[in-house]
């Protein structure tokens, strides 16, 4: 079968961390025979705009790449900052979309789209146009916050929910979320992780070595926080935070974004708040390994990869209460903080501490959650039953419409 994957973010050589959790189902989904072909659209503004501001000029990312066997086609659209907010790009998305199909000939059986907006809407309108069934992937974001943007951004949103074949949710709180914001049913189907490549081996255990070869303070217990540098991360509640800690604590930022500057001006930079900047993918499992405590204190979050891969490591976490992490927590969702709250960070870190007996418990459990429930292959088997589903779809289809025909001859 062949599945055409609509997306706005999917891994890049030049930024291979961006959207990884697509590339990690792609791969799983080609290891069981299925042919993916990607589009991720990319915004172009105007040649004014992107002269004026440096962050919106043109992203260095060729047309065709092709990434573990698969061909990731990238057209460009027109785009103006901070359309989402008032207005959406469907149409225009839809129409490189439609000429990239043309120009390489692609065939495909089916859509996979992923996030409601901007991408669901494109796929929308291609789906119509070639006759073809389509799924829809809702991801966190796409429903609790962009719908409410604007009028505009809702009425896209309810359309575009509504319209799918089928739509499937990352985790049950966004599948009931869903439900309620669009009067639409979905399926429950985690994106996962590739669980060998995660795997506990004797070497694990030996943090300080770890912490050595990483240039970490190896003397130091290390809470790490892994993502994007920007206030919704939560980045800056957990700099606040610090004072407030047992000394012997380090905090530890992997990544980059805008505040940077900001965690730089810190009085407890480089002395107990470090910052690693970017790293190759490969290398988080190192980081995570060598880390006492992985935080992740964001305000929102769809289902976050990074949580699955440190609970496949048996690493204490701490999350915000926010998003698809309940569902990663299940039981021990009452151990999750509220966000944008300092005192709540400083309080679990330091009950983690003062209760090691049982936080190693509740490390083993998730561990074992992620085990039953959080497989990458073993989910994209569950995604490849929906696309048989929409494939014999597609030829009942093609079979009405013949009779009809043959009929009206």
């Amino acid at each position: 079968m062949k599945v055409l994957w609509i997306t706005s973010v999917y891994p890049s050589a030049e930024n291979p961390g961006n959207g990884v959790f697509h590339e990690t189902q792609v791969k799983a989904l080609t290891s069981l025979g299925v042919e993916v072909t990607v589009i991720n659209p990319i915004p172009l503004n105007a040649s004014i705009i992107r002269i004026w501001k440096k962050r919106y000029r043109k992203k260095k990312l060729p047309y065709l790449e092709k990434r573990n066997g698969v061909n990731v086609y990238r057209p460009v659209y027109r785009a103006i900052p901070g359309q989402l907010r008032w207005f959406q790009p469907d149409k225009r998305i839809a129409e490189s979309i439609l000429k990239t199909l043309k120009k390489e000939t692609l065939n495909f059986d089916f859509i996979h789209a992923h996030f409601a907006m901007p991408s669901g809407g494109a796929a929308r309108i291609v789906a119509a146009t070639y006759q073809k069934p389509w799924l829809l992937t809702l991801h966190g974001s796409d429903v609790h916050i962009y719908p409410s943007f604007s009028q505009s951004a809702e009425r896209i949103f309810q359309k575009t929910v509504k319209s799918a074949d089928e739509v499937i949710a990352v985790g049950e709180h966004l599948a009931k979320a869903a439900v309620l914001k669009a009067g639409r049913e979905c399926t429950p189907i985690p994106i996962g992780i590739d669980l060998s490549t995660f795997k506990i081996t004797e070497n694990s255990l030996l943090k300080t070595k770890r912490k050595e070869k990483l240039a970490l303070p190896k003397n130091k217990k290390i809470i790490l926080s892994i993502g994007r540098l920007v206030k919704e991360k939560g980045i800056f509640e957990l700099a606040e935070a610090l004072p407030y800690l047992p000394e012997e604590y380090v905090v530890v930022y992997v990544g980059d974004g805008p505040g940077k500057e900001k965690l730089q001006r810190q009085e407890m930079y480089n002395d107990r708040l470090f910052l690693v900047g970017q790293i190759p993918n490969d290398k988080v499992r190192e980081y995570l390994l060598a880390s006492d405590i992985f935080i992740l204190p964001s305000y929102s979050e769809g289902l976050p990869t990074v949580v699955i891969e440190a609970m496949a490591l048996k690493i204490p976490i701490i999350c915000t209460n926010v998003g698809g992490v309940p569902d990663l927590f299940g039981e021990y969702a009452n151990l999750l903080i509220q966000p944008r709250s300092v005192q709540d960070i400083v309080a679990r870190v330091k009950e983690l501490i003062a209760d090691p007996v049982f936080y190693e418990a509740v490390t083993e459990e998730l561990y074992q959650r992620v085990h039953a429930n959080y497989s990458a292959v073993d989910n994209a088997n569950k995604l490849v039953e929906k696309y048989r589903e929409l494939t014999n779809k597609s030829i009942d289809s093609t079979h009405e419409i013949n009779h009809i025909w043959e009929e009206a001859k």
